[in-house]
C-alpha cells in the first residue's frame, strides 16, 4: 500500500508545526492540547526545518532537568529528517521507522510538509494487507 493511500484515511486538518524559535514548553503544551506526538518543526509552516517529539522532550528533561523547558525548540529538535512521499510503499516506510527507532513521519511532496504518518499508522495498514491476502488465499483453497 502506498503512503497516499494510507494518507486517504486519516482525517484532513493539516498539519501543526512549530517555530524553531518557540520554546520546549511551548511544544510541550501545543503536543498537550493536540494529544499528538511529534511536531514538525518549521519557520514557514511549509518547509520542515525538524521533528520535535514528546519522546526528546522527555529525554532531556531526564537529563538536564526543568531547564530544558526555556530552550529553543532548535536547540532539542531532530534536525536530520527522515520523511517520505506519497508514492513510498508502507513496507519501505516501515522498515525506516523500525530501523530509526522513531513513531513519527513527515510526508514530503515539492518540498514541503503535506502530513505526518505514524507506525501506527503504517502498521493498520499492513495489517489490513496481510487481512486482504489471507482472505484471498482462503478463497481460493476453499474454490471461490
Amino acid at each position: 500500500m502506498l503512503v497516499s493511500q494510507i494518507l486517504k484515511t486519516k482525517p484532513v486538518g493539516g498539519v501543526i508545526t512549530i517555530s524553531p524559535e518557540a520554546t520546549v514548553a511551548d511544544a510541550a503544551a501545543l503536543l498537550s492540547e493536540k494529544r499528538i506526538g511529534a511536531l514538525v518543526v518549521s519557520a514557514d509552516g511549509k518547509k520542515a526545518a525538524g521533528i520535535i517529539s514528546e519522546r526528546d522532550i522527555v529525554r532531556e528533561l531526564g537529563r538536564s532537568g526543568g531547564a530544558c523547558l526555556d530552550q529553543k525548540v532548535a536547540d532539542l529538535m531532530t534536525a536530520k529528517l527522515v520523511s517520505c512521499t506519497g508514492g513510498d510503499l508502507n513496507t519501505e516506510v516501515l522498515q525506516r521507522m523500525t530501523e530509526g527507532r522513531f513513531r513519527h513521519m513527515p510526508v514530503i511532496e515539492d518540498g514541503e510538509v503535506i502530513a505526518i504518518i505514524t507506525l501506527g499508522d503504517v502498521v493498520k495498514a499492513r495489517l489490513q494487507e496481510l487481512n486482504a491476502e489471507k482472505d484471498a488465499l482462503e478463497g481460493m483453497i476453499m474454490g471461490y
